[in-house]
């Protein structure tokens, strides 16, 4: 990479530097100061490498768009720059910088002084624009001869998202903004809840699906800038958006294990504005990714596909306000900042104007090649499952975004009363999880039979012959696996519903592999096994997202159990007293108080006997900080099986009598959640293997 883009700056930034030469041994004042005038020089690159772009573009100068193109690259070392400055300052203990104090110290292990990096709104914006940076200089070298025409518009489209991110970074939210005044000599520490396993890759996870579907946003501008809409740009971006929807879903699932062992209430998902702005973008992109294949297969929908990036990469954007804005009230979230929601609501508003007025202005381009000949075709369940996920963001955004509303209604009303006429605002409405589970059950299955339907179709149109000999077999074992269960007293229609539908949609998964395999040992004399993995080889799109379809209803499987959840909450034991929890016994064997240098910690022994057998000795726990003391955390504890969860948390405790408040519950199928999430990764690293070559409108 060349380096000759950076001497300006290098010039610009001898002035800043200079000063610090006298700064204190210490060299508190020269991180902090370095760090801002990094962004600042962050921020003038994002500005010339826009504008070089642009007028790139315009006169079809090569070294323009050069220039713009060397730009992209130097916006990422400046980032990485600055990110590896404040990881030092949590390293060192530099509480000199505000952010560094809010987030850290000095008894935090290493691991999770890395992570307060992003477990702040200052350095998780920070943390942004490195992997913004970083995504857009990967995409831009790994396109740039292959989409000559595009890039300098895709430049444009990258930059200016950067120079968004970058001035909020340097206008309202500084990373490396000092105290003033008198420095605190320590730290008020990481949010002791933030100080778990999982949340060290969780929000990472979830940045990295969030960030890099600007990726996709940029290439679909471009293309509706220059008029090549045609499938081309999109077979660039496709593995961008598989690549975004993965680890959308390995940050969504981290996040409900997260939940589910570190806060102590028996569930994983309780449909918290935050888990749901991760969430939005997850359900458009899952759209993408099956209704791309028509167009590659048919040449249908063009415009459709277009939108579905562009709300993607909305749905980015508004899940960030959500969380960085304090609009709406979690336990996640990271504060109010009316300054923040402001500015996110005029970038929000920018993106909407400019994106779907090039979609209008491209619309004659964007004409499909074919038509949809029958319902009973594949095209028409992929358009239907492409309905259903946006009607579940939709509804998701705006139960998400309801309670809000009517807060806004109420502050309209007490300021104009006169003019708007509301005699009777209301209250701030809360809508709890009761609800979201009331409507989206029924869009869950609903997909979940369109997953198990649209390999039994075939496309244009499928014969009454084949709906038959397709269909027969996975409707029986549906029917089977619901007169199993019923039989075992299962009288949920919902938990029926689902089982039935996991049999149904496995039943036709198995079918496919059945029939490739038998056909491909048919050709030529092989093993069942070689015959499967040659297969999946050869076609890894098509059997790599049958794959994800089986981790799909294994997760299915999982939620199911929940029809049959057995729970005693806040039962209350002391040493050597025990009680009945479905077919087990719970007993209190004792507790124990140990320290360290960070925490105190108060265990509990829990045994778990059936049949009067010990099958295990369980150890849930309270732990109190000494830096924050007024935020214990509880430590789950839990028997596994195949079948169930034995879960156990504590919730109070007094050491001296023993007396103990627990939480008990019996999660039947729970893990086969966390199974069928490893299953859907190891499809999609599948998928994400697709050879070049492989054939175009390949299944999924």
């Amino acid at each position: 990479m060349s380096l000759a883009p950076l001497a300006p700056l290098a010039l610009l930034a001898a002035p800043l530097a200079a000063p610090l030469a006298g700064a204190p041994p210490g060299g508190s004042l020269s991180i902090a100061s370095l760090g801002t005038a990094t962004i600042l020089l962050l921020f003038i690159m994002s500005l010339g490498t826009t504008g070089l772009a642009i007028l790139g573009a315009q006169r079809r100068s090569e070294r323009l768009i050069e220039g713009a193109v060397q730009g992209t690259y130097a916006s990422f070392g400046l980032a990485a720059f600055a990110s590896a400055l404040i990881i030092y300052a949590f390293l060192s203990g530099d509480y000199s910088i505000q952010y560094v104090q809010h987030t850290s110290d000095a008894s935090m292990p290493l691991f999770y002084k890395i992570t307060a990096f992003w477990g702040g709104l200052d350095g998780s914006l920070l943390f942004w624009v490195l992997l913004h940076t970083l995504f857009g200089s990967l995409a831009v070298r790994a396109n740039r001869k292959r989409h000559r025409e595009l890039i300098p518009h895709v430049v444009a489209v990258l930059a200016t998202i950067t120079c968004f991110f970058v001035g909020l970074l340097l206008f309202i939210k500084d990373p490396f903004a000092q105290y003033l005044l008198e420095v605190p000599t320590q730290g008020r520490g990481l949010n002791p809840l933030l100080q778990n396993f999982y949340m060290i890759i969780h929000p990472p996870s979830l940045y990295l699906g969030y960030v890099s579907l600007a990726v996709p946003y940029a290439f679909g501008m471009a293309a509706l800038l220059t008029g090549q809409v045609d499938a081309a740009w999109q077979r660039s971006v496709r593995r961008w958006v598989l690549f975004s929807w993965m680890f959308l879903t390995f940050g969504l699932i981290l996040g409900g294990l997260w939940a589910y062992e570190e806060l102590g209430w028996g569930g994983y998902w309780a449909w918290d504005p935050v888990e749901n702005a991760g969430l939005l973008p997850w359900f458009t992109a899952t759209a993408f990714l099956h209704s791309v294949m028509i167009q590659e297969r048919r040449g249908m929908m063009k415009a459709w596909n277009l939108l579905l990036i562009i709300v993607s990469f909305l749905l980015t954007i508004v899940g960030t306000f959500m969380t960085r804005s304090g609009v709406v009230q979690s336990v996640h979230a990271f504060g109010s900042d009316p300054v923040l929601a402001w500015t996110f609501g005029g970038f929000m508003l920018l993106i909407v104007v400019v994106s779907f007025g090039l979609l209008i202005w491209r619309l004659p381009l964007l004409r499909s090649r074919g038509e949809l000949e029958s319902v009973m075709s594949r095209e028409f369940a992929f358009l239907v499952n492409n309905w259903l996920f946006l009607v579940c963001a939709l509804f998701v955004l705006g139960a998400t975004m309801w309670p809000t509303f009517t807060e806004w209604r109420m502050i309209l009303a007490e300021r104009y009363p006169d003019l708007l006429g509301w005699q009777n605002p209301g209250s701030r409405v809360v809508i709890n999880e009761s609800f979201f589970n009331q409507y989206m059950r029924p869009l869950g299955l609903a997909l979940l039979l369109l997953t198990g339907i649209g390999p039994l179709l075939a496309w244009r149109k499928t014969s009454t012959a084949s709906l038959v000999r397709q269909f027969a077999a996975p409707l029986g074992v549906g029917v089977l696996v619901v007169g199993v269960w019923r039989a075992t007293g299962l009288d949920s229609p919902w938990g029926l519903a689902c089982f039935g539908l996991c049999g149904f949609t496995f039943w036709t998964i198995v079918q496919e592999f059945y029939r490739g395999v038998a056909l491909r040992r048919k050709q030529r004399p092989q093993g069942v096994l070689e015959a499967l993995i040659s297969l999946v080889l050869r076609a890894r799109r098509r059997y790599g997202g049958y794959i994800v379809h089986l981790g799909v209803v294994l997760m299915f499987l999982g939620w199911a159990g929940n029809s049959y959840k057995i729970e005693n909450r806040l039962a209350h034991l002391k040493p050597g007293e025990s009680l009945a929890l479905g077919a087990y016994t719970i007993r209190h064997d004792g507790l124990h108080a140990t320290e360290d240098w960070q925490k105190e910690m108060i265990t509990a022994d829990i045994a778990v006997l059936k049949d009067g057998e010990v099958k295990d000795v369980l150890h849930p726990a309270r732990w109190w900080y000494y830096q924050l003391p007024e935020q214990p955390t509880t430590e789950v504890s839990r028997y596994m099986t195949a079948g169930e969860d034995v879960y156990v948390s504590m919730q109070e405790v007094d050491m001296s009598t023993g007396w103990t408040q627990m939480s008990l519950y019996i999660n039947p199928l729970i893990n086969w959640i966390w199974i069928g999430f490893g299953v859907m990764l190891a499809g999609s690293l599948v998928c994400v293997g697709t050879r070049k070559s492989e054939g175009v409108g390949e299944d999924v």
